[in-house]
């Protein structure tokens, strides 16, 4: 098993900055992609951003120029700066990685979400 646990987020007005950080531990074998998704009530959960073992990002056209995702492999880290924040940035963002343990295939897991409330 994978077991992800988040940090960083809060409450902050718009306009502000938050970093918000994953750690990702157990018998993991590999890991490919991590990344932060995002859940606003009564929405679907979208991705936010990703990056690939070897450094490629994705991010959605509602954060591009905004907010920054890096990893660190050895430490089995992955962080999203988040600058320029806006009230529609509030929700609950989820940790995500895709993963390969000692005893299980490749796999999906998830962290237990961490609140982001931007104020107006």
């Amino acid at each position: 098993q994978v077991q992800l646990v988040e940090s960083g987020g809060g409450l902050v007005q718009a306009g502000g900055s938050l970093r918000l950080s994953c750690a990702a531990s157990g018998s993991i074998f590999s890991i490919n992609t991590m990344g932060w998704y995002r859940q606003a009530p009564g929405k679907q959960r979208e991705l936010v951003a990703a990056i690939t073992s070897g450094g490629a990002t994705n991010y959605a056209d509602s954060v591009k120029g905004r907010f920054t995702i890096s990893r660190d492999n050895a430490k089995n880290t992955v962080h999203l700066q988040m600058n320029s924040l806006k009230p529609e940035d509030t929700a609950v963002y989820y940790c995500n990685t895709f993963a390969r343990t000692v005893l299980r295939p490749w796999s999906d897991y998830w962290g237990q979400g961490t609140q982001v409330t931007v104020s107006s």
